[in-house]
């Protein structure tokens, strides 16, 4: 089955779209537009970044005194709270090889990122015999300790692992139960998340695989193929949106500025959680002896937290107060072009950002400007700003997109 995954023909159009190369083009027509006051619903203050880069310099310098600053990444959310759970996981996977140790976390961090989208406001995830923990934080602790009780494999003897027998048998009341979900502690997008999990068995026979899919008996791997991996072998698993030359692909979306409607020229492909993914998987592979080379070919992360930073300090200016009151869905116009402005407006805050500090990009890599950084500035400036740190503009999550 996963032979035949690989070996998939898809159209030059479709093997575009899942490039990261793709999300920075796409992306960066539409800041152009924006800088040429060409858009509907943003207006783009290039002025406002400064402000900006230095939200996001003293982040850093609080998190990160001596700048060793590591990759954004799932694995950072684990710990939450300084709970070191992930030492507690190591213990446990030490009597394993090295490459099982691997196909482990790599397992942990594929359910761990699926599981990730927007939780909503109101859902938090009470820790047994510790503190409560909400939105990626919570997600993250939650399904960490699904995944050390096993919830996750269908081998009692080996429940450290997911496996396609146990994904595929889960329920939503096994996960709304994992994951402590209630009346009174509402989960947006359970059922996308069901649908993640149900429809990644379908494809791998545990997410561990991708391992040695991405390994294979080399010592490096690229970022970009890393991120193409993903996009062909879980592309199934994504809900039906826009299709490309009959394939599905998923967290991809419209913009009217870019082309005409229905053309493959006015898409702008995102692909958050497949980046979100690859990135998490960089320290896995490292772990086994397998460097992820080329880091800077991926892009920003287009969500609530890194686009609302932007709109926060005013880079980006709602063209129509509705933006900050209604609530949209994650293929609505103004949320595309918000992401796609967010994606473009990242490269130039960690150029702004390494001139500052006199760093170069292989030294202080995007990824590391995401962690340092723009995501936990997002969250700050919010916080300051809004009971609950709410995003400035809501999106209706469906648990697949965010």
């Amino acid at each position: 089955m996963l032979d035949a995954i690989r070996v998939q023909e898809v159209s030059p159009t479709v093997a575009w779209l899942r490039s990261p190369a793709a999300i920075r083009e796409r992306c960066h027509q539409v800041l152009d537009l924006g800088l040429a006051g060409r858009l509907e619903y943003f207006r783009v203050e290039p002025s406002r970044l400064p402000t900006v880069v230095d939200r996001v310099l003293a982040v850093t310098h609080e998190a990160y005194p001596r700048l060793d600053i590591p990759v954004h990444s799932r694995w950072r959310h684990f710990d939450a709270g300084g709970v070191p759970r992930l030492a507690q996981l190591e213990a446990k996977l030490a009597p394993l090889p090295p490459e099982e140790r691997a196909r482990a976390k790599v397992d942990l961090g594929v359910v761990s990122v699926l599981l990730d989208a927007g939780s909503g406001p109101a859902w938090r995830y009470q820790e047994p015999g510790g503190a409560s923990y909400v939105r990626s934080e919570g997600l993250a602790v939650a399904s960490l300790r699904m995944f050390m009780a096993g919830g996750f494999s269908s081998d009692p003897d080996r429940p450290l692992r997911a496996d396609a027998e146990a994904l595929g048998r889960m329920t939503r009341e096994q996960l709304e139960r994992g994951l402590q979900v209630s009346e009174s502690n509402p989960l947006l997008g359970v059922e996308g998340r069901l649908h993640l999990m149900q429809a990644l068995s379908r494809v791998l026979p545990r997410p561990g695989s991708l391992f040695d899919m991405l390994a294979a008996h080399r010592r490096s791997v690229r970022a970009a193929e890393v991120l193409g991996t993903l996009l062909e072998v879980l592309g199934p698993i994504w809900p039906g949106r826009t299709t490309v030359d009959g394939v599905n692909l998923g967290d991809v979306w419209p913009h009217p500025a870019l082309g005409p409607p229905g053309s493959a020229d006015a898409l702008v492909p995102f692909h958050k959680l497949s980046q979100w993914l690859a990135y998490s998987l960089v320290e896995p592979l490292a772990e086994a002896g397998v460097t992820v080379t080329e880091l800077d070919a991926l892009t920003g992360l287009p969500e609530y937290r890194n686009g609302g930073l932007f709109v926060d300090l005013g880079v980006l200016v709602p063209q129509d107060p509705r933006l900050t009151t209604e609530v949209y869905g994650p293929g609505d116009p103004p949320i595309v072009e918000w992401r796609a402005l967010t994606v473009a407006l990242l490269d130039r805050v960690a150029a702004l950002v390494r001139g500052r500090l006199e760093l170069s990009a292989e030294e202080l890599p995007l990824a590391k400007v995401l962690q340092g950084g723009t995501w936990t500035a997002g969250r700050r400036v919010a916080a300051e700003l809004r009971p609950g740190g709410v995003p400035p503009i809501r999106i209706r999550s469906d648990g697949t997109v965010f």
